[in-house]
């Protein structure tokens, strides 16, 4: 049974608000102190995805090794690289496919979330957009 018997849409709901805010924080602090946060209180794997979508090689590559293969390729996903968009689509990501298509800013997509009520995906997708579009892209990242 194991850690894939779940709906894949819960992969990021599951989460309580605090930890969501936790996690987007990583996105606009300069000491680290909500990725240690995360990485005191039992969320390795959301220090991993934020270390992974600001650069990191190792972060993704712990993603893979400590199966969180669906977060190294939502980071993919974000970056645009079709592979891993595919690769969620594949293995039904549903969830993670829309919030990289939020963080694109792709229309369908922030409107899914309001729809649904869930504010707090689009404040995590802004923080994002935000954190990337103020960053110069490494375009020797490994892809997905």
């Amino acid at each position: 049974m194991g850690r894939y018997f779940y709906l894949p849409f819960l992969i990021m709901i599951n989460y309580d608000v605090n930890t969501l805010l936790a996690f987007g924080e990583t996105f606009s602090e300069e000491k680290g102190e909500f990725h240690q946060w995360l990485l005191n209180n039992g969320f390795p794997e959301l220090a991993a995805l934020s270390s992974a979508i600001r650069g990191s090689y190792e972060a993704r590559d712990w993603l893979l090794k400590h199966n969180f293969p669906e977060l190294a390729a939502l980071d993919g996903a974000i970056d645009n690289q079709h592979q891993a968009y595919m690769w969620l689509k594949k293995f039904n990501f549903d969830f993670l496919i829309i919030f990289a298509d939020a963080v694109n800013e792709k229309e369908a997509a922030l409107k899914w979330f309001k729809e649904k009520d869930l504010e707090i995906f689009l404040l995590l997708a802004n923080k994002i957009r935000h954190f990337r579009n103020n960053q110069s892209y490494n375009y020797h990242k490994l892809h997905f």
